[in-house]
């Protein structure tokens, strides 16, 4: 698989990572734990090199699988991991005091098997902590050896530039698919002024643009998507028109809509990477084969019109998740 560099820092990575959330958590129930260090340790071999976990999932187990997969092969990859919840749990709240990084940070490397974190970021921005003082920390354990790049997760352009002003910030971790382009209007022009790499999760819309989802899907009790409002029932049957039309796009190229999709963030910009997740070893081959997929200039103005012909319905998060983004 080839290669791109994060923004003007010299992180380079596979066009394409493995978001691992969802092995452990999220989505429904763990998979099983042997299925799970086999599927990392496929992505690898089929090219992948950067893997994304984060202290919340789980919480902490997420990070301890991961650490046990890439062990054999530690060195010829990069690790992402996250502070920034209190305690480690998504629900109680934000923390990213100075003293509870530096917590987060040591517990990781022993969850996660390593001597060094090669992108960390901050999971959400903490209206509590001033971001230089996020900044600083980071800065310092980049010093200390712990800690190689400094990345941030659903900022807003004001936290970026006053982040990256203390301490250089390699990449930014935010939702951007074909169904959530929010990105394009401030954040990403940030980023290409700054020279920010951009690792775009959920590029395939939470599942829903593989075109595997409709109305009548049902998820498990635990899986996060039940209380999105993109996903209620009415809003899958209104946005199966923007599947219907990259599934057209899809069949004319000979390739699949989730690589469609893919293909298209691919496109957008030589230092955007997606992280796709998934806990099948057939889905991880298809999203690996989308970095093989060409979309020529008639093809991206054709998806653009497209796109441009279906107003997606309902809001990405409920409107207590809502409120940690874009700070």
């Amino acid at each position: 698989m080839e290669k791109r560099r994060l923004g003007r820092s010299n992180l380079e990575v596979s066009a394409l990572g493995l978001g691992c959330m969802g092995l452990s958590f999220a989505y429904g129930p763990a998979i099983e734990k042997q299925s799970a260090l086999a599927l990392i340790r496929r992505a690898f071999e089929k090219g992948v090199t950067l893997f994304d976990t984060a202290e919340a999932y789980g919480p902490f187990t997420n990070e301890e699988l991961v650490g046990e997969a890439v062990a054999p092969f530690r060195d010829q990859v990069v690790l992402a991991t996250k502070f920034g919840f209190k305690e480690g749990d998504s629900t109680s709240g934000l923390d990213s005091r100075p003293e509870r990084i530096r917590a987060v940070v040591d517990a990781s490397l022993t969850r996660l098997r390593t001597d060094r974190i090669d992108l960390l970021y901050q999971h959400r921005v903490d209206p509590n902590v001033p971001i230089e003082d996020v900044a600083g920390t980071v800065r310092d354990l980049i010093r200390e050896g712990k800690v190689k790049h400094f990345g941030l997760s659903e900022a807003g352009a004001q936290s970026i530039r006053r982040a990256h002003a203390v301490q250089p910030v390699a990449a930014l971790q935010s939702e951007y698919s074909m169904w959530w382009r929010e990105p394009e209007k401030e954040i990403l022009p940030t980023c290409e002024e700054l020279g920010i790499g951009f690792v775009a999760f959920s590029p395939l819309g939470k599942g829903f643009l593989t075109g595997a989802i409709d109305e009548t899907t049902t998820f498990a009790k635990d899986d996060f998507r039940n209380i999105v409002p993109r996903f209620s029932a009415d809003a899958r049957r209104a946005n199966k028109a923007l599947v219907d039309q990259i599934g057209a796009i899809a069949s004319a190229k000979g390739a699949t809509s989730a690589q469609i999709a893919i293909a298209w963030l691919l496109a957008q910009k030589p230092w955007i990477v997606p992280i796709p997740g998934t806990t099948k070893a057939g889905r991880l081959d298809e999203n690996v084969g989308a970095a093989r997929v060409a979309l020529t200039p008639d093809d991206l103005r054709a998806i653009g019109d497209a796109l441009a012909r279906v107003q997606v319905q309902g809001d990405r998060y409920p409107a207590h998740l809502a409120a940690r983004v874009g700070k």
